[in-house]
């Protein structure tokens, strides 16, 4: 797909999910054909130019997941720093309060770090890798020293509700997919909710 952001966030395992296995009898005509990974909805292993990195090239599928990871990344900072009711300034106020002094190093790493998360889980992991924190230890205070404090259900809606704003920024138009990662999103509450 041409986007260059198609739900990147929604993603997260889906890929693994969508695989489905096909006969191999004589007699089927393909009649079940494994659908394609959610990576390869988002534009897969094409190697398209990188918008941030001139000269550079980027797999679509890699792209599409960062744009919209960047564009959430900046909706949850601009919601913060206008002190908008029921934003998430506890759980990113590490790194926000860098961000505020000119330094975006952990804004770079958590944006590379969900960019791969999304990308290496949902059929792009034969040229994409994750070596970051499982999701209940990166979204624990105790052990992420870049999370301020941790989820409730409410929070994890409001972190939905900016992803599909990003989305939507983004381009994303497409229903089914939208489905699909709203599926995956909800199948990561348990671990990434841990506050009452």
């Amino acid at each position: 797909m041409k986007k260059v952001s198609k739900m990147a966030l929604y993603a997260l395992l889906i890929g693994s999910t969508l695989f489905a296995t096909t006969s191999c009898s004589d007699d089927d005509d393909n009649d079940n054909p494994t659908p394609p990974s959610l990576y390869t909805r988002l534009g897969g292993t094409t190697m398209v130019a990188d918008p941030k990195n001139p000269g550079q090239m980027i797999e679509q599928g890699r792209l599409s997941y960062r744009s919209v990871v960047d564009s959430t990344i900046v909706l949850i900072v601009g919601d913060i720093l206008t002190s908008a009711p029921g934003n998430l300034g506890q759980h990113f106020g590490p790194i926000v309060g860098e961000v505020s002094v000119g330094n975006t190093t952990n804004v770079a790493v958590l944006s590379k770090n969900l960019t791969d998360f999304f990308s290496a889980n949902t059929g792009g992991g034969s040229t994409n890798t994750y070596s970051g924190l499982d999701m209940v230890s990166a979204h624990d205070p105790a052990i992420n020293s870049r999370m301020g404090v941790k989820s409730t259900n409410a929070d994890y809606d409001k972190f939905i509700g900016y992803v599909g704003a990003a989305a939507g920024l983004n381009g994303v138009t497409d229903t089914a997919l939208i489905t699909d990662v709203v599926a995956v999103l909800e199948s990561l509450r348990d671990p990434i909710v841990q506050a009452p």
